[in-house]
């Protein structure tokens, strides 16, 4: 019987086969991400294979429209950044990248040309991606393109579109223009839409799904792109239209931390003995208790493990969760939406802000280095270790 590795490899088509030679990138660093992609997105292993078949036919590229209104550019800056593995360029090409402010060649009249025949070619199946929030006060005029408002160009362009994302937290509800006194009106795409009473063409409300974070995490991007590649259908939602595979649990649940929260390990202040030793940062303000996102299992950046600001020992700011990044304050402590502690406290023998034994402190770090762990299982680990130390301590004593 064949292994997973070897049905994989062998699902691999020679169209992809060809780019991945020209490109230098070998079979097995292929698979890995396909197989990566497809867990990413909630589906059983078994799916690699349609995944890899997805992104092998060429003439199921979607066209996507690319659209910037109110933002700092971050989420295209990610997305240019995904390195892990390294198949930008590859993966650039399983969407048709029609046109997009930041990254077209063309300018001027030759741009919005490219604008109008991709419409006229695809209309009623490109995707429409929007980053950055629309205006509102003043009519819009607080954000032009080739001299039209983002509410101008949304009549022109979504009723012909099959479906919308909205890449980042300003896209999916303001983001930080609509911080207050937000003097731009700032909204995101779902809600201007509503507003605008813009529709697809036969009168039905165009599907946006929302991926918020600052800046959006580009593999949720991939894998939403991915998932409609190879379903031939959006996935699914929650009620704030974010992908559930994305955005369907707590950061606090995944967290690294959480077992320190659980015992009632605090880090009180920056650079205290807690806070080296990688306790948990509720009460530094860390929005985890009450955001939406798969940070801790994705991490950001492709640079090594801890990749995210709980991880490098900042509290989660709640990017990506509508009315929490931008509108608390920074060392405000969250609100605890949900809590699910193990059926058992580890017994914690030192008070806050005191040291804690040299084992439990690897053992911390340890619990640190991953990306997933629930608490359950780093509970367990810390009471072994106490436990051990607590025999040494009595035979010292002895």
């Amino acid at each position: 019987m064949k292994t997973t590795g070897e049905w994989l490899a062998n699902a691999i088509g020679p169209r992809v086969s060809d780019e991945l030679e020209c490109r230098g990138i070998d079979r097995r660093s292929f698979i890995k991400f396909a197989a990566s992609m497809t867990v990413a997105m909630g589906l059983p292993i078994g799916m690699s294979g349609r995944v890899m078949a997805a992104i092998e036919e060429g003439s199921s590229r979607p066209a996507v429209i690319w659209l910037h209104f109110q933002e700092c550019t971050g989420c295209t800056e990610s997305l240019l950044r995904a390195t892990h593995p390294t198949l930008e360029t590859l993966i650039l090409e399983m969407v048709s990248l029609d046109y997009s402010e930041t990254l077209l060649a063309a300018a001027g009249h030759q741009a919005e040309s490219a604008l109008r025949d991709s419409m006229q070619r695809n209309d009623g199946r490109f995707i429409l991606v929007v980053e950055g929030s629309v205006p509102t006060a003043d009519n819009g005029n607080f954000c032009k393109v080739a001299g039209q408002t983002p509410q101008q160009m949304l009549h022109k362009i979504a009723p012909h579109a099959a479906a919308a994302i909205a890449i980042g937290s300003c896209a999916s509800w303001g983001g930080v223009q609509s911080a207050a006194p937000n003097p731009t009106g700032a909204v995101g795409l779902a809600e201007a839409l509503q507003l605008e009473g813009i529709t697809q063409a036969d009168g039905n409300a165009l599907p946006v799904i929302n991926l918020p974070g600052c800046p959006a995490s580009p593999y949720n991007f991939l894998s939403t792109v991915l998932y409609y590649l190879t379903l031939k259908q959006l996935p699914q939602l929650d009620a704030k239209g974010r992908p559930r595979f994305a955005y369907g649990r707590l950061i606090h649940d995944n967290c690294e931390r959480r077992p320190h929260y659980d015992a009632g390990r605090f880090a009180e202040e920056y650079g205290d003995e807690g806070h080296r030793k990688g306790w948990c940062l509720y009460k530094l303000g860390c929005k985890g208790p009450e955001t939406y996102a798969n940070c801790p299992a994705i991490e950001f950046g492709d640079v090594g493990g801890n990749t995210w600001p709980v991880g490098i020992g900042h509290p989660c700011f709640g990017c990506s969760e509508r009315g929490v990044g931008f509108h608390k304050a920074l060392h405000e402590q969250a609100d605890v939406t949900a809590v699910t502690p193990p059926s058992m406290f580890p017994g914690v023998f030192a008070e806050h802000g005191g040291g804690i034994t040299a084992a439990s402190a690897a053992v911390a770090g340890a619990i640190a280095g991953g990306a997933a762990v629930y608490a359950v299982g780093a509970y367990d680990k810390l009471k072994r270790a106490e436990k051990a130390e607590a025999a040494e301590g009595a035979q010292q004593d002895g």
